[in-house]
């Protein structure tokens, strides 16, 4: 890792759970780090030691007064959002911010001397392919996206084969950890079980992957640091599935509260029932293996939600 030092960095996306984390790690490494993020949100989700610029990478001209020659060592693309609005519902959003922002932070971005640009993919890219899901599949959007994601990883994939472009796709399943927003699925549970209340839920059979931020974070390092994996698609993952049921039954038991509703809520339309990583890959190709196991990083993520909670 003391390749990162005093080398320049951009992270799009840079105030969300991941962004933030991968900043943080940057710094601690002795990175030169620029944030971008599209919206001034508050100052508690911004990192000290990072240059912070907000600007919306749908807009072009906005891109060319930010960069105005800016050159970096590299560039970790984590814009965006999970969103699984259909087409007519708000989908044309997601596919703006998705694929045509990273279609356009490509064209601003000088490629001369750019040493790797990591692109963050999603489990979802996968669609209804059977588990464990690896590398060499076919995507199979099932909304606007992961349609949209699935389009930016085979974009950087075309720029590596045919322009010497240096990009690898880092295919993301479950991140959970501490500093996740409040309104995703896992620190919502947790916000349940910690109010001791009931609140409803799918019935949980999904089979799903879950990873601790850190072990991410080290992930997209690796991804980035080694030249092998231009022009890769990488899922990182912990590799092993457990139902949704399952972890929300450990989260009451950590907590020692709530009551879960199982059957409440429907299962999403073409929902993939078994969504779990062969990491393969990433071991051999990376050196890189999940430290954090899911118990100690519910713990970590529990405690972190109950600070959060109580104002602490």
């Amino acid at each position: 890792m003391q390749e990162v030092f005093n080398k320049r960095f951009l992270v799009t996306g840079g105030r969300g759970f991941i962004g933030r984390a991968l900043v943080r790690r940057l710094l601690e490494l002795g990175g030169d780090v620029v944030s971008l993020s599209r919206r001034d949100i508050a100052t508690d989700f911004k990192s000290a030691g990072s240059r912070e610029v907000v600007v919306d990478l749908r807009n072009r001209a906005s891109l060319n007064a930010v960069f105005k020659g800016d050159r970096f060592d590299y560039v970790f693309n984590a814009v965006g959002y999970i969103d699984h609005s259909r087409y007519f519902e708000g989908g044309r959003d997601v596919i703006d911010t998705h694929y045509c922002g990273t279609l356009n932070l490509l064209e601003h971005v000088y490629w001369s001397g750019l040493r790797k640009f990591v692109q963050i993919g999603s489990s979802d890219e996968y669609g209804s392919a059977p588990a464990p899901q690896n590398e060499q599949l076919r995507e199979s959007p099932i909304s606007p996206y992961s349609a949209a994601k699935a389009g930016a990883t085979h974009l950087i994939q075309t720029l590596s084969r045919t322009e010497g472009f240096p990009g690898v796709v880092v295919r993301l399943f479950l991140v959970y950890g501490p500093g996740q927003n409040l309104q995703r699925f896992l620190p919502q549970i947790i916000k349940g079980c910690l109010e001791g209340r009931k609140f409803p839920t799918s019935s949980g059979e999904q089979l799903r992957d879950f990873c601790y931020i850190e072990d991410v974070v080290e992930g997209l390092l690796l991804a980035a640091l080694k030249p092998e994996a231009v022009g890769r698609v990488i899922n990182i993952a912990s590799g092993q599935p457990i139902s949704i049921r399952t972890v929300i039954e450990k989260v009451v038991k950590l907590v020692g509260s709530g009551q879960p509703i199982f059957g409440a809520y429907p299962y999403r339309v073409g929902e993939n029932m078994e969504l779990y990583a062969d990491i393969s890959l990433a071991k051999s190709l990376l050196n890189w293996n999940p430290k954090t196991n899911l118990e100690e990083g519910l713990k970590r993520t529990i405690e972190y939600c109950r600070n959060s909670v109580s104002g602490g």
